[in-house]
């Protein structure tokens, strides 16, 4: 698992899609799997949806929209194999559907289950969220409860990723994880 964050903006799709594609090529994956999570409602949602359809025209993907975490455990039961690569893209659009949208009480544990399912399930995971934690604007009290949820699910996927990579300005840069599982025990 590798988890990709960042800024709006930031180039993390991209970074992202050219992780995916070098799974396939030194993995051998016979298949690379999207999950796109961004509900299609709105312009500025629809422009986006299809900017990220056109960034991954030919390059192989299999699409599928998952607003929901119970969707996204379906197709890693009926579509995710040992030879898939999956990327999801992306965690806060994920965590916003599942708070705002579907008015779930349990979206963080749902989400950390669903994570754990795809990862056991997958050859490769690739996990994009956002880094919406250091802009300084101060929020109403549902918007903070899904900040300070996204955070810890960001937490807990960090924990358990294999690498972290901000992509700051286009540019990815590696996290270390200096800490031993064993001594640092999150979950």
């Amino acid at each position: 698992m590798i988890l990709i964050t960042g800024g709006s903006g930031s180039g993390k799709s991209e970074y992202a899609e050219k992780i995916a594609l070098s799974f396939r090529e030194k993995f051998s994956f016979k298949n690379m799997i999207y999950i796109a999570t961004m509900f299609p409602e709105g312009g500025e949602a629809l422009e986006k949806i299809e900017r990220h359809r056109e960034m991954r025209r030919g390059k192989g993907f299999l699409t599928k929209e998952c607003y929901k975490t119970e969707d996204i455990v379906k197709i890693s039961y009926s579509d995710i194999s040992e030879e898939s690569v999956v990327l999801l893209e992306c965690m806060s659009n994920l965590l916003a559907n599942e708070i705002f949208l579907f008015k779930n009480k349990n979206a963080y544990d749902d989400i950390i289950k669903a994570m754990k399912v795809v990862s056991e399930k997958s050859g490769g995971f690739i996990i994009v969220t956002n880094d919406v934690f250091s802009d300084g604007i101060e929020y109403d009290k549902e918007t903070l409860k899904y900040i300070k949820c996204l955070a810890e699910i960001n937490r807990i996927l960090a924990y358990l990723a294999e690498d972290v990579v901000e992509v700051v300005c286009g540019i990815p840069v590696y996290m270390v994880k200096q800490f031993e599982k064993e001594q640092n025990k999150i979950i």
